[in-house]
């Protein structure tokens, strides 16, 4: 499996030093404003467990992402194909930081990697990036990312209960002949 390296963080596979770091952001419920709950330490270790057989199998997914200065565990980025029952398909980048990691640039910089793996190395014609509509800060880092936004592409998440807030999403897309454009935003 791959790593991915950057000037200040590795995408790499999951450890379990990761396991505990990992639980406590996904119960924070700053970290999880925009997805319907936190999780539980059982639901953290299974997606873990899934994120590590993905990578096992394919050799790309959902990497654990780590800076190099601390080696320290600051949450993870990576590549999925879009689930089911959603109103497009394609493979999604994303990213998800601990609280502390926030406003380092960390997202951007594990963005840019993921996306050029995606395009360099697996060949992808074309990477999305999903979220809630008002999630500001990842559309912010989907823009610097140089990802185009329309909204005629914005949807109601089928895995989000009627009623949300959260449940108005829109689709950012890089192809792959535009992914090395200076971005400037």
């Amino acid at each position: 499996m791959p790593e991915l390296r950057t000037e200040r963080l590795v995408l790499r596979d999951w450890r379990t030093s990761d396991l505990d770091p990992w639980a406590a952001m996904n119960a924070d419920p700053v970290v999880r404003e925009y997805f319907p709950e936190v999780l539980t330490r059982e639901q953290s270790e299974a997606s873990v467990s899934r994120f590590q057989a993905d990578l096992d199998r394919r050799g790309w997914g959902w990497w654990a992402v780590e800076a190099v200065a601390t080696g320290e565990f600051v949450g993870f980025a990576g590549l999925d194909p879009v689930e089911d029952g959603m109103p497009f398909t394609g493979v999604e980048a994303g990213w998800r930081l601990a609280r502390p990691a926030w406003g380092h640039g960390y997202a951007t910089e594990a963005g840019r990697a993921v996306v050029a793996h995606a395009f360099d190395c697996l060949a992808l014609p074309e990477v999305l990036a999903v979220t809630a509509a008002g999630n500001l800060r990842s559309r912010a880092v989907m823009d610097r990312l140089g990802m185009t936004y329309d909204p005629a592409e914005d949807f109601d998440d089928p895995e989000i209960p009627e009623g949300s807030p959260l449940r108005r999403s829109v689709v950012h897309r890089l192809r792959a002949g535009d992914h090395h454009r200076p971005s400037g935003r």
